[in-house]
């Protein structure tokens, strides 16, 4: 008699109580493919140590939750007994695929570990999806610690051509799958807050730079306040809104806005915005400004493509891979404050003849997370060949 019975996935990653765009991209990797396989998602019951991870909090504390998946928390990241439960558990599963997110080599042992037990039995049937392949700040020991906890993959699945090219170059002989990261359209929550410019005190004239997401030295935040002396002597009413958590000290940033007495021009909000409020900053933008040092792919670029709006992204790793520039946005040279002035120049230039949400919205339809089923459908067919 043939199989009927739904194939099995167990799901390696972050799911709720945990916030951000791992946790998020989790979710939405099992809401997906729940439709058409038995999906279990094995969570973690610490993921970063306190001391490791320079938020306020780690857990997503917002009043509306998005994408809550069913999931158990098994795996504590710095203890590996817990690995070792992790494995059994998953064994006795019997699923007919694992799936490990890789995102930061900091997870390398315990990757490593959990796939190592569960090689044999599942030599075909472990898929890492790479969010990333070295972290965007990552130094030797990162790409070593990369090799150790992905030596145990039997198939990858790239979101983003640099990527790919990255696991290729580096010598890994297994399949490479191909997908990218969802369209976040799960932020347009309906609450009373009004997205407004005059929510911010701005008129609705002023047209509105937004930098979304926590600050780091390699996203470029300091390059975009440098540019912007320069960017308001041509456009003198632009305003800049920074919305997100201050991973980096903070005060550096604050120290130059006053110096360059761009203050009155620059709003910040040094905080992790809760589901409920992503909203109001998208919708009152104009232009998403990613002035990134390096990068793989972006969760802010699809946030804001989720809301119609266009982004200026630096020509870095596969951030410009999804940007059609002049179309959806605009694509920059990265590390230099004379490319993003020009690059602000010339998107509102673009904006007067040419309809960056309406171009967005064909976009999006071409999406390839939109055929995961079939992708992964495909995945196990190959790994009981």
């Amino acid at each position: 008699m043939p199989d009927t019975r739904k194939k099995k996935i167990v799901i390696v990653g972050p799911a709720y109580p945990y916030r951000g765009g791992n946790s998020l991209f989790v979710s939405y990797v099992s809401d997906s493919l729940k439709r058409e396989f038995d999906v279990k998602v094995i969570n973690y019951k610490l993921l970063y140590p306190s001391i490791l991870f320079p938020g306020t909090t780690q857990f997503d504390q917002s009043n509306i939750l998005i994408k809550k998946v069913e999931n158990e928390r098994v795996i504590n990241s710095i203890n590996p007994f817990t690995w070792i439960k992790a494995a059994i558990k998953i064994k006795k599963e019997k699923p007919d695929l694992i799936v490990f997110d890789w995102w930061h080599p900091f997870f390398s042992f315990c990757h490593f570990t959990i796939s190592f037990l569960l090689k044999k039995g599942f030599e075909n049937k472990i898929l890492f999806i790479t969010e990333n392949f070295v972290s965007h700040e990552g130094h030797l020991i990162d790409k070593l610690l990369t090799k150790i906890g992905l030596k145990n993959a039997s198939a990858f699945l790239a979101l983003s051509d640099k990527v790919e090219k990255d696991l290729r170059l580096s010598g890994y002989q297994k399949m490479i799958y191909r997908s990218e990261l969802p369209i976040y359209e799960c932020y347009k929550t309906d609450v009373s807050l009004e997205p407004t410019k005059e929510r911010f005190g701005y008129t609705p004239d002023n047209k509105v730079l937004l930098f979304f997401g926590y600050v780091r030295k390699y996203k470029g935040l300091d390059l975009l306040i440098d540019a912007m002396p320069d960017i308001i002597k041509e456009i003198p009413e632009v305003r800049l809104l920074i919305i997100g958590e201050f991973y980096d000290d903070p005060n550096p940033y604050l120290d130059k806005i006053k110096e360059l007495g761009v203050s009155n021009y620059i709003k910040i909000i040094n905080k992790f915005v809760p589901n409920e409020e992503v909203r109001i900053y998208y919708l009152a933008s104009d232009l998403n400004i990613l002035p990134y040092r390096s990068a793989t792919q972006s969760g802010i670029l699809n946030v804001s493509y989720g809301f119609l709006k266009p982004v200026l992204v630096t020509n870095v790793g596969g951030l410009s891979e999804f940007v059609k520039n002049g179309k959806t946005g605009v694509v920059i040279e990265s590390n230099s404050t004379e490319a993003i002035v020009k690059g602000v120049r010339d998107f509102f230039k673009l904006k007067e003849k040419n309809d960056f949400s309406g171009n967005i919205k064909d976009y999006i339809k071409d999406n390839k997370f939109g055929n995961l089923l079939e992708l992964f459908q495909q995945i196990i067919k190959d790994s009981i060949k």
